[in-house]
């Protein structure tokens, strides 16, 4: 696959990060992240189709099928249980949140340009895209206050771990993929147990909520 289209790719992940952070309607956050992970997904298969092996192909086509199917479709059925199509009072603002990530974006492109890539990565966005992505993940964590949300916030923080990840996709057969798909998967079930314990105790989504806990 040619640089450009690499590129095209990335930039396209990138902007899902927006319309991420610009969204207050939960179907449209998890359409973003559901569709950046089949975009990340297809990279593997497409950067150098000559030299594809089966494990490359295995974890591309588990991480297309997890993110793409599997999740969204729990985290839609998570929304509809607790009956809730909008995230109306987040901790930080949808459009603080926008203009952070936006000037998080910008900033991982100027610092992957003083960092001493390979050649073949030097004239890519691979870098930018996974600092920015990362940076998405952890704004929608911290600002956002319902478990959908910060469950979509978990997992488009792991694409930016992916994109990384991509840089040593000849050095190591995937292994470090594997080994993110695996935390993932785990991290989803586990976010689906607290997500089901908040909806039975409190009949919401709202982590803040959990400040009544007590002994």
């Amino acid at each position: 696959m040619s640089g450009g289209t690499l590129n095209l790719l990335i930039g396209l992940a990138m902007g899902l990060n927006l319309l991420a952070l610009g969204s207050s309607r939960l179907p449209s956050l998890i359409r973003s992240m559901s569709l950046q992970g089949v975009v990340l997904g297809l990279m593997p298969l497409l950067m150098e189709p000559e030299r594809l092996d089966w494990r490359v192909v295995a974890v591309a086509l588990a991480t297309m099928a997890g993110k793409g199917i599997v999740i969204p479709w729990l985290l839609r059925r998570a929304m509809r249980a607790a009956n809730i199509e909008r995230e109306l009072q987040p901790f930080l603002g949808y459009v603080p949140s926008l203009l952070l990530g936006a000037g998080g974006t910008i900033a991982a492109v100027a610092l992957a340009q003083a960092l001493p890539l390979l050649p073949e990565h030097a004239g890519t966005l691979l870098v930018p895209g996974a600092i920015a992505s990362m940076l998405t993940g952890f704004i929608l964590l911290i600002g956002r206050a319902k478990a959908i949300s910060q469950v979509c916030g978990y997992l488009i923080l792991e694409n930016g771990i992916y994109l990384f990840g991509l840089l040593l996709i000849h050095s190591t057969p995937l292994l470090l993929e594997s080994g993110i798909l695996l935390d993932v998967t785990v991290g989803v079930f586990v976010t689906g147990i607290i997500v089901d314990r908040i909806q039975r105790a409190f009949d919401s989504l709202d982590t803040r909520k959990l400040t009544t806990l007590r002994e």
